[in-house]
């Protein structure tokens, strides 16, 4: 990983907030509950491999990914935890086989193909996540499908059930709670019914990061953690600490006046009659700044002054009305992190933080600051 002080564009990660975040969630966890983070997408945008030593370090039990290919990207890179694939697919068995990968198992088609693979490889003990659909209707075995699963696991050698999980679907909205109760009953019934077919007990687990901060009672033997560590929390006024700021530099400063004309793609920025001054950054639409962000809809941070976008946002740069505030090529802005937040960023598009976060690309380069 590359890390240079000249850097016109880059995603810093705050070991030390990040740790903190950690540690905040831990202390919400009995001692002997295993917590598990959830590096898919990226980590959540913020760079997978650079998060999962992060969280491997930290002391983290488990990692989770949603496709064989990410997981297969952490072992080329060295991380050795426990990886549970949530949407393993038929595929690519052969290597998660090879990387010790452990696929979550939402039906009885997945099932059968993996012992597929697993008997013609001559395998035994493989260990596998068994999904459960307690509400949330994405994936996931239903009730009524139990007792095929039980009977095929019945005198089954192929594979282990490591865990037995399900997914909440609303567990940060409290008029949601007895929904949210009403999934956690179900899925306590359904996977003590596993376990006593089975005849040895798999970890449960079911709460994100919301359950965790609103129903810790509920924690079974494991917890997943996504968009908590990443420092967004489901209860007002906790402080948690965003890990990462996107931050870009000035390229070029330009004093324009109503003669020079207007300013960016479709004539959308307007100069004002005194004049106005402006600042082209290098980053667009393909990072991740939303073109609706543009036209002085957001303001990004510059020396502690909030300076608004002016015109459209291009794919690659986007200009900044910095009329009045000191300002020169070199200097750095910030586009989320402390100030503004993804949050705000989030609000003004009328969107969630996770999309935010998970939309600047793998060339904008992640650089772990704050040992």
């Amino acid at each position: 990983m590359l890390s240079r002080e000249n850097d016109f564009s880059r995603l810093e990660l705050n070991l030390g907030n990040c740790l903190r975040n950690y540690r905040y969630f831990r202390s919400l966890l009995q001692p002997r509950t295993k917590l598990l983070t959830l590096v898919k997408a990226n980590a959540y945008g913020h760079g997978a491999v650079e998060f999962a030593l992060m969280m491997q370090n930290a002391g983290a039990d488990y990692l989770a990914v949603a496709l064989p290919v990410e997981g297969m990207e952490l072992r080329r890179s060295g991380i050795t935890l426990p990886i549970l694939v949530l949407t393993s697919g038929t595929d690519f068995f052969p290597e998660i086989i090879e990387n010790r990968l452990e696929p979550g198992i939402p039906n009885m088609y997945t099932l059968k193909a993996l012992c597929k693979v697993l008997e013609e490889r001559g395998m035994t003990g493989f260990p596998i996540h068994l999904k459960l659909d307690t509400g949330m209707h994405r994936l996931g075995f239903m009730t009524a499908e139990l007792d095929e699963v039980l009977a095929f696991l019945k005198d089954c050698p192929l594979v282990i059930v490591k865990s037995v999980y399900s997914h909440l679907a609303a567990a940060e909205d409290p008029a949601q709670d007895d929904f949210t109760l009403g999934q956690i009953a179900m899925f306590t019934r359904n996977a003590d019914r596993i376990t006593a077919s089975l005849g040895y007990k798999p970890m449960y687990h079911i709460l994100n990061s919301a359950g965790i901060e609103r129903f810790p009672q509920f924690q079974f033997d494991m917890v997943r953690l996504g968009i908590g560590i990443y420092g967004i929390s489901a209860l007002p006024g906790t402080k948690l600490s965003p890990v990462a700021s996107l931050k870009v530099k000035v390229l070029q400063i330009k004093t324009l006046t109503q003669e020079d004309g207007t300013i960016g793609y479709g004539r959308h920025g307007h100069i004002a009659p005194e004049g106005t001054r402006i600042a082209t950054i290098p980053v667009g639409y393909a990072d991740g700044i939303d073109r609706h962000l543009g036209c002085g809809n957001a303001s990004f941070n510059l020396g502690g002054h909030r300076v608004p976008t002016i015109g459209n946002i291009c794919m690659d740069m986007c200009m900044l009305d910095v009329t009045g505030v000191p300002a020169e090529a070199g200097d750095t802005v910030t586009i989320f992190g402390e100030d503004p937040t993804v949050s705000e960023l989030a609000d003004i598009l009328g969107t969630i933080p996770y999309e935010i976060m998970t939309s600047v690309p793998r060339r904008i380069e992640r650089i772990i600051v704050g040992r």
